[in-house]
């Protein structure tokens, strides 16, 4: 009777327990926000055509002249989905045990988990951008690289509206060091909201971010970040977070997993650029 009991009160919290992952998957991934979000309806498939128009210019009239048609013809690219998943086991006396609230710990686990992988999914795309920006090892990143990258996407005349720059922790720190140095104008407003809140808010109008699902070579210090547009990168969901659970007499303990179904994928390459440089800083 006890088994059963434990077992019904955690299928109860389930609704919670779902709610606080969602709430924590969102609040915690940084780049699912950065980029295009698709929605897969059930019952159609595991990829989805995304179409992607080629830009057009207008052509100069001639007063009654019939215009010339123009063919636009669109390229897709395919986001093919697949799952993602955590799966913990929640012992009776663990439960009756706990000082936290089990709701709230294992929904932020299950969210917070599930949300890194979707970031890192998404980091690991800045490697395909063709364009490049910095030579990688021995070179730190300045304001001066991140203009530079702006002014390429601007060139081609990607919106700077959705523009974002994304770089790890660790190779932010050169570009926040450089702002805020006797060299960078430090009485800069720039400079000082950097200075106040380790955060460099924009630069040439485009938000900078920090992100430790960037990888980093733990030796050398290199990474890829990017600045890019939210259409260079596309994130199919079919399945949001879904948590189950199942009761497990012989471990007497509950297991919970959280799944979810979605995939992402390069869609304009020509609106992300690859920031390719080394941090001043390894393993302080």
């Amino acid at each position: 009777m006890a088994n059963e009991t434990t077992s019904t009160t955690l299928a109860t919290l389930l609704p919670l327990i779902t709610s606080e992952a969602l709430f924590q998957a969102q609040e915690r991934s940084l780049l699912r926000g950065l980029v295009r979000n698709f929605s897969i309806p059930a019952g159609s498939g595991k990829s989805i055509k995304v179409p992607v128009y080629p830009t057009q210019v207008a052509s100069s009239l001639t007063e009654g002249t019939a215009m010339s048609n123009t063919a636009i013809t669109t390229v897709g690219d395919t986001i093919t989905v697949g799952e993602v998943g955590v799966m913990t086991t929640v012992t009776d006396i663990g439960r009756i045990g706990a000082s936290s609230d089990v709701v709230s710990s294992l929904g932020k686990v299950f969210g917070e988990g599930i949300a890194l992988k979707i970031d890192q999914d998404i980091a690991a795309l800045f490697d395909n951008f063709q364009t490049v920006v910095g030579d990688g090892a021995g070179d730190p990143v300045t304001a001066a690289d991140v203009f530079k990258a702006i002014a390429v996407l601007r060139a081609k005349s990607v919106p700077q509206d959705g523009m974002a720059v994304v770089l790890h922790p660790q190779i932010a720190y050169d570009l926040k060091s450089s702002i805020t140095s006797t060299f960078g104008a430090p009485a800069s407003e720039v400079g000082n909201t950097a200075m106040r809140n380790s955060f460099v808010g924009t630069l040439g109008g485009v938000p900078v971010y920090e992100s430790a699902a960037i990888s980093i070579d733990s030796s050398s210090g290199v990474s890829k970040g990017a600045v890019f547009h939210r259409d260079a990168i596309g994130l199919a969901m079919m399945q949001d977070i879904k948590i189950e659970t199942q009761r497990e007499i012989a471990e007497r303990g509950d297991k919970l997993s959280a799944v979810a179904i979605y995939g992402v994928a390069e869609l304009i390459d020509s609106y992300g650029v690859e920031m390719h440089f080394d941090s001043s800083i390894v393993n302080p």
